[in-house]
């Protein structure tokens, strides 16, 4: 042993050994290691823990054992909770009032605990709000018939008693349950360094299951299973933890299983008609809410809670239109919602032997079948020892009759009768005591005929009491019946359904949302919003002060939807999730994060496959996959690579690379016409020259690309040139002056049309 540990060793060994009142010393690291670990002690036994043998914690044992002791059992009248946590308090209890009110309206909750012990009478909370309980000066309360089963044998000798908190009264120690308690309610609580979370189970089949055990004490936990299948909570929610998990849980003690609401299809909408164990319906509609609020549930149009007294649970979700998958949409929530729920697992309790173990399953049934046996052999050997006890004073009432005459004399002559009757009959001290106490109408031959009666009749009870006492297999069977028995009286059907489904998985935004035509527009200053749609006029819309149409593109709700800035970054946009047409909309900025100075040069819609020509005013582009240019970053990804001083032109949509055509013109008047097919394809870069433009006229600012036009080979009227206020429309014909090879100078246009402010393809 190290030197410093001995030292604080020996002088703790000398703190302990001081006299009472004496001054003790004592390092400050063992003192305040020693006082936690008491503390720890005290938190885990007495706090925190359920016992193996009734199921109950502290407080809980010392609530029910006070209204037992107040007399509210099942069949009396209702008192004040008041009263009784005032008893439990000055009595057994000194801990806060309202955290043993807490305790006690847990126990008188049907949705918190599967068979409550608590009937209470008043506002007791609600599933969508346990804690809406009113004050115990407005609530009565008294046990349940359930919690006579925990109560019904207490003052047959089979409870240990210990002192109260003052020493003035008793109470007991375990309360002799008649059935396993602690996995029927199960319990949860936090300790220091541990805690315990026991799911609650159905009655008829861990009776069934200690039933097998009674049988076969080799019995494995497989065939244990076959009785207790998985937990049983107080609401209809399916279980879908698979059996092979469930049975891993119970061989192990600890781990985790899934709960999932119960829905139903009616007249077209989807009903919750069951929620998990301990999740309220005002959380659900608050977690839906939210989501269709972010407009994350597009198809779903409406929520409401019909719930009332005859259907508890009852939130109907009502979808835009009868084309919405309707499983699709419930497993979307499922994995978005508490409407699919994880519960630990963690079978930590206190066993036989007062210290806390996680107990696989069969140990868990085994130890209370223990508890059980030595429970009711206590009581038997009590009922014993009152029948032999009532037998040998009947032995000595019997001699009276048979010297009835002589016995009165006695009592009527000796200054010691007591005496004089033990010395003369051989009587014990206990029965001339019972003799000298009898009432002169008890010695009517009536009397003697019912005295014989009860002789019989006890002396039959007292050797089928011993028979059970001597045989563990006639006691073992007394315990299996009386299981039966409670089976029978106090069990019901299970309520929580054990089916295997898979995990759910929450859908991709573009999933969830319905298939809608719409056209996106784009304001000069960055405002974008969309119209329900193709067919839309994006220039008569109302615009802000000083703000104009940039561009306006059409699809669908789910097809990408990407914008450009002027430093060449792509952002992607959420397309249904856009504002309406009707208003402004809203800036682009409020929900990306473009670099200062950015400006937003258009927009590009479509699905991964949809190709876009990029290119700025220099001259140079390419074009690109809008696959290859979506990110989730709101930052943006980078693009198009443009040169310091250069320009963003507006993308132009490709419908047949590379056989459809690209038209370039610069402010001068200079057009030049190529096949698509000429520039590469690319993810990000700067491209190919489009147009030649010299070198020292673009840097003076003199000439630049204005705008670029795609089209198809053989339209009537492909290309319009909007200059001034004039158009040149080109057909055909005409095209063919100004096709050139890729990066040519190109020709100009007619005089009075080399003003060009853009191009317009016209596409049929």
């Amino acid at each position: 042993m190290p030197r410093k540990t001995q030292a604080a060793a020996a002088s703790v060994s000398s703190a302990l050994s001081a006299p009472p009142g004496a001054l003790q010393r004592l390092p400050f690291a063992e003192f305040t290691e020693r006082a936690y670990l008491h503390y720890s002690m005290y938190v885990i036994l007495d706090r925190a823990l359920p016992h193996i043998a009734d199921g109950l914690k502290p407080v809980q044992r010392r609530i029910v054992y006070a209204m037992s002791d107040l007399g509210l059992h099942a069949t009396a009248k209702f008192k004040k909770s008041a009263r009784t946590v005032g008893d439990v308090l000055g009595k057994f209890h000194p801990h806060g009032d309202t955290a043993c009110y807490e305790a006690m309206v847990l126990m008188a909750q049907p949705f918190s605990y599967r068979y409550p012990l608590i009937d209470g009478q008043g506002n007791w909370g609600s599933q969508d709000e346990p804690k809406s309980f009113a004050a115990m000066r407005y609530t009565e309360s008294r046990l349940t018939k359930y919690a006579q089963l925990l109560l019904a044998e207490l003052r047959q000798a089979t409870a240990a008693w210990t002192p109260n908190f003052d020493g003035t009264l008793a109470e007991p120690k375990l309360l002799p349950a008649r059935l396993p308690n602690v996995l029927l309610n199960g319990g949860s609580g936090i300790a220091v360094g541990m805690a315990t979370d026991i799911p609650p189970h159905n009655l008829r089949e861990v009776v069934s299951a200690c039933l097998r055990l009674l049988e076969d004490a080799n019995t494995n936990l497989a065939a244990i299973c076959k009785h207790i299948k998985g937990p049983d909570f107080p609401t209809e929610a399916e279980i879908i933890t698979p059996p092979q998990e469930l049975q891993q849980i119970y061989r192990t003690g600890s781990g985790s299983l899934r709960q999932r609401a119960v829905w139903c299809a009616e007249g077209g909408n989807m009903v919750i008609i069951a929620l998990p164990y301990q999740v309220s319906g005002c959380r659900i509609q608050e977690q839906i809410a939210a989501q269709m609020m972010a407009k994350k549930l597009p198809w779903l149009a409406d929520l409401r809670d019909e719930s009332d007294h005859e259907n508890p649970t009852r939130l109907v979700l009502e979808p835009r239109s009868n084309r919405v998958d309707a499983e699709a949409l419930m497993q979307h929530l499922f994995a978005t919602t508490d409407l699919e729920r994880s519960y630990r697992v963690n079978l930590n309790m206190i066993g036989l032997d007062g210290r806390p173990h996680v107990f696989d399953l069969k140990t868990l049934l085994a130890q209370w079948l223990d508890y059980r046996i030595a429970t009711v052999t206590r009581r038997l050997q009590f009922r014993l020892a009152q029948v032999t006890e009532r037998l040998h004073i009947l032995q000595g009432l019997l001699a009276v009759f048979l010297n009835l005459a002589r016995v009165i004399h006695m009592i009527r002559h000796e200054e010691h009768p007591k005496s004089a009757l033990m010395k003369q009959f051989k009587l014990s001290e206990t029965q001339a005591e019972a003799i000298l106490e009898l009432k002169l109408r008890s010695l009517a031959k009536l009397e003697e005929i019912k005295i014989r009666a009860e002789k019989e009749k006890l002396d039959s009870e007292q050797k089928q009491l011993s028979a059970l006492l001597k045989s563990k297999h006639n006691l073992k069977k007394l315990v299996k019946n009386e299981l039966l028995a409670d089976a029978e009286e106090y069990g019901d059907p299970r309520r929580s359904p054990l089916v295997q489904r898979q995990a759910a998985k929450a859908l991709p935004p573009g999933d969830l949302t319905p298939t809608e035509s719409i056209t996106v527009i784009l304001s000069a200053t960055g405002w974008v919003r969309a119209a329900k749609g193709n067919e839309v006029d994006a220039e008569a819309l109302n615009y802000k002060a000083g703000d104009k149409l940039l561009c306006a593109v059409g699809g669908e709700t789910t097809d990408l939807l990407l914008t450009i800035d002027s430093f060449g970054r792509c952002y992607a946009l959420s397309a249904h999730a856009l504002p309406s047409a009707r208003s402004f909309g809203e800036p682009l900025s409020s929900n990306l994060k473009p670099q200062a100075g950015a400006r937003f040069c258009g927009l590009m819609m479509g699905d991964a496959n949809t190709e876009y020509v990029l290119c700025t005013d220099a001259g140079y582009g390419f074009v690109a996959r809008l696959g290859e240019l979506h990110t989730r970053n709101k930052a943006g990804k980078a693009a198009l690579r443009v040169a310091d001083g250069s320009g963003v032109l507006l993308p132009q949509r490709v419908f047949d690379y590379p056989h459809d055509w690209v038209a370039v013109v610069t402010n001068l008047g200079r057009l030049l016409i190529f096949e698509v097919g000429k520039l590469p394809r690319l993810s990000r870069g700067k491209g190919l020259k489009l147009l030649n433009i010299p070198k020292a006229d673009y840097q003076a600012g003199a000439e630049r690309v204005v705008d670029v036009a795609v089209f198809r080979d053989g339209e009537s009227s492909p290309l319009r040139v909007l200059s001034g206020k004039r158009n040149y429309t080109l057909k055909t014909a005409d095209l063919k002056h100004y096709i050139g090879a890729r990066a040519a100078r190109g020709r100009l246009l007619p005089k009075g049309f080399r003003q060009v402010r853009r191009l317009q393809a016209v596409i049929k």
